[in-house]
């Protein structure tokens, strides 16, 4: 029968027991221990069958449990120390950004297609997502203004299962609002708030849930209501839809929805920022708002919503970046390009290289990085990569000063550690390493700690890892029909002492899970050895659309299905943040296999570093920065390849060499009382070296430092003295485009007498003519560096030259004096870029004239 009426069922919580109800409804108790106790506390088997989600285990307890639990004076006293200490939490004005950034509170804006706060709200799909939420996290701790903005899936991403083959199955699960941690965005009178966006001519009405992460709010975005069309009430329904135009809504949704929602609230960010390119239409929409409200031309608008933009790429491939013909823009932005005053080919041209290239599809990475004044990689070989992928959007600007930087990603320390290990930094390091963990001198106390204590707590972490790698077997086994005997054989699979690797990730094909498996009976000799064991536990999903990544599954499966390998090798089907934590926590060495430079960060192999556990990665993302010999190992030595399977070949012998040579013998390699002594002392050099840097808290103070604070103040400039600077800006920025072609360095001359020593001074003049423009207009430089074979410059340094006062027949004089800083072949090269007293960054504007 079709439903009538619809309403909700709240439970009915004792009034001394509501403070429950207000920890549960924010995800601050995911990451602090004394919430998760608490919550355990209830109900051990609820709190697991939940999937660890209090809104849930609230309304499943009976209100017998709840009696029993007024009477229980142990429990009414630890819900009274945690409800305590998260209001101090919240309540607490002592945080580092009041201490470090003492103005007004500018509110930050950050924009994600995904959300890995929990495993209860499954929202995310894998690094992208978990690193959004990592992100949240930290900015609460930090104290900083920001708030989020996503998608509210009603399915999330998918649930995975294998079938008897080992080929990966899909399920989606239906989230039902009102058992997970959202809550209904209302106004005064208790009404939803709305706002709403054109899609082919109809309006499609959006609505907002709110999340609680500790002190910062997420807003996730949903069209899955009544008024809308069958059609439009999907858009919110899955993450990552392949068709492309869902994928479109989703995005629209997202990037201009997500900004008008932001204005019906009330919430005015002066700084956007956008992880990864599905937000980027927020920075047309933003421009068209000021338009509006600070009657603004297009271009005008367009330089006051660029300058408080920041743009975060986490791609290293082309084919990752999503891209719409252009017939799927015109049809969705046709009334709304009207709306902005401007025609579609100029619009088109925003997310293009070719902007009058017709058959050129529209990049939505494009878009975000012609609409943002800082853009960013996610580690310092990203930035790289980056470069080399967008090179052409700069022209001739050198390399090393094309306008993308890095900020190397972290993770949310809190969050990954065990309860175990917490208990033990607390005992020995103190509580420093919870609120100072980017502080060196904190983690040089993990000296401090005893080696059998770590050693044990570690132990008892990968007893618990097997012990849940069984579970899941058993589980895995009784879905696909197997039976008794093999159920059985499920519960004495892996060796709680032996040495274990663990492979977790999205398999994708270029991360090249199945490296390990290239000779097969090599890989057998290592894991059977009877002196030193070896087990392996994978996990991870492939796209449903990528049957590549699937057979790479399947043939794992079928390897742990042959003889003497079922003890050895188990995958754990349906990866998500429980299967995650339970491996970072637990395994001994974490491997890491991708194609070198397709790895744009990757965080996952950070996590097990705070639980004691070693890497062992070739060197891309973020361990081409964090590897030394002291802290775990590298694959290869960072070499590149043209021949794939040729580097499959070389790097799975130095995989299996690694292994055979040094990883298994130190394992094993055990003093008098037991205890693998050189074993430990890596794992605490490993502690103490990384933890500090690899976190979430460093990497936000960086974004604030580097891109949110210029951000803030360039966009403050153009706003002020009634907006007069934002015109005259786009004004002068337009009469460059327009005078760039009439510059010409008529001559240079550079005093060379062939006898220059270190600590000598070159003296250079240039003769420019400036056309149109005037000197107040441009900087012209001497770039100078040290020359390769190909007698080009390399990591160049530029030195401005002075004009002198008075032009003669139009041509202006220029002097510098270029320092002798290094010994070797030097070159020096003359070059007019737009002045940098007007913009903080001119290579941005891809204009540069050489000599």
């Amino acid at each position: 029968m079709k439903t009538i009426l619809s309403f909700n069922v709240r439970p009915s919580i004792p009034d001394k027991l509501t403070p429950l109800a207000e920890l549960a409804f924010n995800l601050l108790w995911c990451w602090d221990h004394e919430q998760i106790d608490l919550f355990r506390r209830l109900d051990e088997d609820l709190w697991e069958r939940t999937s660890h989600n209090p809104i849930m285990m609230l309304s499943r307890i009976s209100q017998d449990r709840f009696k029993e639990l007024l009477e229980d004076e142990a429990f009414m006293e630890h819900l009274a120390r945690a409800t305590t200490r998260f209001r101090e939490y919240i309540a607490n004005d002592r945080t580092w950004y009041k201490k470090f950034y003492s103005g007004s509170a500018p509110l930050f804006a950050y924009f994600s297609a995904e959300w890995g706060l929990t495993e209860s709200l499954r929202i995310y799909s894998g690094g992208l997502g978990i690193l959004a939420g990592d992100f949240l996290k930290s900015a609460s701790d930090l104290g900083l203004p920001l708030v989020g903005v996503g998608l509210l899936y009603q399915e999330g991403y998918f649930r995975q299962y294998l079938n008897a083959d080992g080929w990966q199955q899909e399920r989606y699960d239906v989230n039902d609002f009102f058992d997970i941690p959202v809550k209904a965005k209302t106004d005064s009178r208790g009404n939803p708030v709305t706002v709403t966006v054109k899609l082919n001519g109809r309006d499609v009405l959006i609505r907002c849930w709110t999340v609680d992460v500790g002190r910062v709010p997420l807003l996730l975005l949903d069209t899955n209501i009544p008024e809308n069309t069958a059609e439009d009430r999907k858009i919110t329904s899955q993450l990552y839809i392949a068709d492309i135009d869902m994928r479109i809504r989703q995005e629209i949704v997202l990037g201009i929805g997500g900004m008008r929602m932001l204005k019906a609230l009330g919430l005015e960010p002066v700084v956007y920022h956008m992880n990864e390119g599905h937000s980027a239409f927020l920075a047309i929409e933003r421009a068209g708002q000021l338009m509006r409200e600070k009657h603004l031309s297009f271009e005008e608008a367009r330089e006051v919503a660029r300058s408080g933009s920041v743009f975060t790429t986490h791609t290293p491939v082309p084919a990752g970046i999503d891209e719409f013909p252009a017939w799927v823009i015109e049809a969705y932005f046709r009334d709304y390009v009207q709306n902005l005053g401007i025609g579609m080919d100029e619009f088109l041209g925003m997310g293009r290289l070719n902007p009058r290239q017709a058959g050129e599809p529209f990049n939505m990475a494009r878009l975000a990085i012609n609409e943002a004044a800082y853009v960013n990689g996610v580690s310092r070989l990203h930035m790289d990569v980056s470069r080399k992928m967008w090179w052409n959007m700069w022209g001739e600007i050198p390399f090393d000063e094309i306008p993308i930087g890095y900020v190397t990603n972290g993770i949310h320390i809190p969050s990954w550690v065990s309860h175990d290990m917490a208990s033990l930094l607390d005992r020995y390091v103190g509580r420093g390493w919870v609120d100072r963990p980017t502080d060196q001198t904190v983690w040089e106390g993990v000296w401090k700690i005893p080696d059998s204590e770590l050693w044990r707590t570690h132990e008892r972490r990968r007893e618990r890892l097997v012990a849940f790698a069984r579970r899941s077997l058993a589980r895995q086994l009784k879905d696909q029909g197997a039976g008794r005997e093999a159920l059985k054989k499920a519960e004495e699979v892996l060796d709680p002492g032996a040495l274990t690797i663990g492979f977790a990730r999205r398999f994708a094909t270029y991360k090249r899970a199945t490296l390990l498996l290239t000779d097969p009976e090599r890989l057998k000799r290592i894991l059977t050895n009877p002196d030193c064991p070896v087990q392996i536990i994978f996990a991870g999903k492939a796209h449903p659309s990528d049957n590549h990544g699937k057979e790479f599954i399947r043939k794992i499966v079928h390897f742990a299905k042959q003889e003497g390998m079922r003890d050895r090798v188990v995958f754990i089907e349906d990866y998500d943040m429980v299967v995650s934590r339970y491996l970072v926590e637990g395994v001994d060495v974490w491997l890491n296999t991708p194609l070198r430079t397709m790895e744009a960060s990757g965080t996952s192999g950070m996590k097990v570093v705070p639980n004691g556990g070693l890497n062992l990665s070739v060197l891309d993302g973020w361990w081409d920065e964090a590897y030394t010999p002291e802290v775990g190992w590298a694959i290869g030595r960072g070499e590149d390849y043209s021949d794939k399977d040729y580097q499959n070949q070389v790097e799975s012998n130095a995989l299996y060499h690694l292994l055979e040579t040094e990883i298994v013998p130190l394992f094993y390699s055990r003093s008098r009382d037991g205890l693998p002594r050189d074993w430990i002392r890596m794992m605490k050099q490993s502690m103490r070296s990384l933890c500090p840097v690899f976190n979430t808290d460093r990497m936000v103070k960086e974004y604030v430092r580097s891109f949110y604070l210029p951000a803030l103040e360039e966009h403050a400039r153009l706003l002020g003295d009634d907006l007069k600077s934002a015109k005259e800006f786009a004004a002068w920025k337009a009469r460059l485009h327009a005078g760039w072609g009439g510059l010409e360095i008529a001559a240079t001359d550079a005093e060379i007498t062939g006898n220059e020593k270190v600590g000598s001074m070159v003296p250079v003049t240039a003769r420019i003519k400036l056309g149109g423009l005037a000197p107040e207009d441009v900087t012209v430089e001497a770039y100078y560096g040290q020359i390769d074979k190909a007698r080009r410059i390399r990591n160049g340094k530029a030195v401005e030259m002075k004009p002198d006062p008075c032009p003669s027949d139009g041509v202006h004089l220029y002097r510098a004096m270029v320092p002798c800083e290094e010994s070797g072949s030097r070159g020096l090269a003359l070059r007019i870029v737009p002045s940098r007293i007007k913009v903080s960054n001119p290579l941005r504007f891809g204009l540069i004239k050489w000599m």
